[in-house]
């Protein structure tokens, strides 16, 4: 590791803001039709990637103690993503069903792009902001959710994926030698239904009713049929069906990225439904500089695990003897993760090191692959 880094001035903040890139591309896409509707998953995916490659990785570590306000230029970005996000993909649900240069499958294309910069980015921007103090931020993480149609994210991810992760009651932490494709339906079967007992249990523990207002599934319920509406009675029954289509490829790449951010790291079982404390060995890292670009520092995951409200720019890497490593960064991964022998034949082999490493006493994981050790203590 390098001695601490400190963020510089504006400047140093400019690379995290590539992702507004995808607006004027999903803009000419639009207006231009044919080879230019593919630009968005290109430049997500292999544009990217390529970019990984050049720029190489980024082992430094930021100053943890720089106060909120030297971070302006980089949580800028984040802040105003929501109407950006909001004003292009509203805009192409307006203008796509009148455009008649663009055939269906044209249209199609263009908003599988456009869930790439809901998906992508705006999941991930709604990540950090949904785990910052601020009401602000908090309302525009849920707008973002909104967006997409998956609200129910925010109490999943904080009240259940934090505490629970590397368990039996995290749906999200994928099984080994579990396919994507499975783990995928598994998780949208299981998610809301799951983000619905946390909340539950959180009210009973105040005392409170289930279908007490205070429940944030009223707050997700009004904010993704205003959306709806909103699709609706801009762009009709197409626009409708499109602004639906983004919504389920944003929601399709948040599980990829899930899948593979935890995909067959456990916590020991202590017994009794006691599991060890999450460390940084519970979450692969990437240190690609690209994507971290790209995804706000994301793929520093297993240091976000262990200091949730940690702000992107201060997250910290850790070396492979602390946390595994991914061979390549999020959008190659994620990819890969599509084609489940390519992913096991890559894979397996560092999870299976990776228990070697820190688990050489424990002979018999046959009920952590198939998560049937114990529910922990307190689970909903």
């Amino acid at each position: 590791m390098t001695e601490k880094a400190r963020p510089g001035k504006p400047g140093a903040a400019a690379p995290f803001w590539i992702s507004v890139v995808l607006v004027p591309l999903a803009a000419f896409g639009a207006m231009h039709g044919g080879w230019a509707v593919w630009l968005l998953p290109l430049y997500g995916w292999v544009g990217v990637t390529i970019l990984d490659a050049i720029v190489g990785e980024n082992h430094d570590n930021p100053d943890t103690e720089l106060p909120v306000r030297d971070l302006f230029w980089y949580r800028l970005v984040t802040l105003i993503w929501f109407p950006i996000q909001a004003a292009t993909v509203y805009t192409l649900v307006w203008y796509v069903p009148r455009a008649a240069h663009l055939g269906a499958g044209e249209a199609v294309v263009l908003f599988f792009g456009v869930g790439v910069i809901s998906g992508a980015i705006g999941i991930t921007y709604a990540h950090e902001l949904m785990h910052q103090g601020t009401r602000l931020e908090r309302w525009l993480g849920d707008l973002l959710l909104a967006m997409v149609l998956y609200s129910h994210f925010r109490t999943e991810h904080l009240l259940v994926h934090h505490r629970y992760v590397g368990t039996p009651r995290d749906a999200v932490t994928a099984h080994y030698n579990e396919g994507f494709h499975r783990a995928f339906w598994r998780v949208l079967r299981s998610g809301p239904g799951s983000a619905w007992r946390a909340e539950r249990q959180k009210l009973a523990r105040a005392g409170r009713r289930a279908f007490h207002r205070s429940n944030p599934f009223w707050r997700y319920g009004a904010l993704q049929a205003g959306g709806l509406l909103l699709a609706l009675a801009l762009g009709g029954w197409v626009g409708l069906a499109l602004f639906l289509w983004q919504a389920g490829v944003a929601v399709w790449q948040l599980e990829l990225v899930n899948y593979v951010e935890h995909y067959g790291l456990t916590r020991r079982h202590l017994g009794d439904g006691r599991y060890e404390p999450v460390a940084p060995h519970h979450s692969w890292n990437a240190d690609n500089r690209g994507s971290n670009w790209l995804l706000i520092n994301l793929q520093r995951h297993a240091d976000h695990h262990c200091r949730p409200q940690r702000r992107f720019p201060l997250l910290q890497t850790y070396g492979a003897e602390a946390a595994p490593q991914l061979p390549f960064g999020y959008p190659a991964m994620t990819a890969l993760a599509m084609i489940p022998p390519l992913w096991r034949r890559r894979m397996n082999p560092r999870v299976r090191a990776w228990r070697r490493q820190h688990y050489p006493d424990v002979t018999d994981w046959s009920a952590y692959n198939m998560a049937t050790n114990p529910m922990p203590r307190g689970a909903p």
